[in-house]
């Protein structure tokens, strides 16, 4: 084991399009794979892909990984604020689409995220996100990847 310790995917699951793209990059790196849900849902049986099910309640799944998530993971969601809580932890994020949050980022994605909220709240219309793409499944294969390497070369991984 590399001096880092080792490299643990963590994903949010209830609502991830990239499940089977992450399961392949951590097969071809052999990293450990950590699948959060409220709700059982299907994993392929590996040693290396844990299903964890949480407590049903708003952010019980996202507690669970902000707390475990550290430097040597990579926490996979499109929810915002996890996001900025595992940014806060160290960890590398990456939403379904490819886009990396980081400090530099992830201060907008929040601001964003929250005038979106009270846009709607006030009872303003608002777009949803735009349909999930084979280009955006492609992006997130391509962050992924080089976010294992980055960290790789950090001294993180076995």
């Amino acid at each position: 084991m590399a001096a880092g310790g080792p490299i643990t995917v963590f994903v949010d699951a209830d609502a991830c399009p990239v499940k089977d793209e992450v399961y392949r990059v951590a097969q071809r790196y052999g990293l450990a794979v950590k699948v959060v849900a409220n709700s059982p849902l299907g994993v392929p049986r590996e040693p290396w892909i844990e299903r964890i099910v949480v407590s049903e309640g708003p952010d019980v799944a996202d507690d669970w990984i902000a707390e475990r998530a550290g430097p040597s993971d990579i926490v996979i969601t499109a929810d915002i604020p996890l996001a900025a809580r595992t940014v806060k932890a160290g960890a590398t994020t990456l939403a379904p689409n490819g886009r990396l949050f980081d400090a530099g980022s992830i201060g907008l994605a929040l601001a964003t995220r929250n005038l979106m909220d009270d846009i709607r709240s006030a009872g303003g219309a608002t777009r949803g996100p735009a349909p999930f793409s084979p280009r955006d499944r492609s992006a997130f294969l391509s962050a992924m990847d080089l976010a294992v390497n980055r960290l790789k070369r950090a001294g993180f991984g076995a």
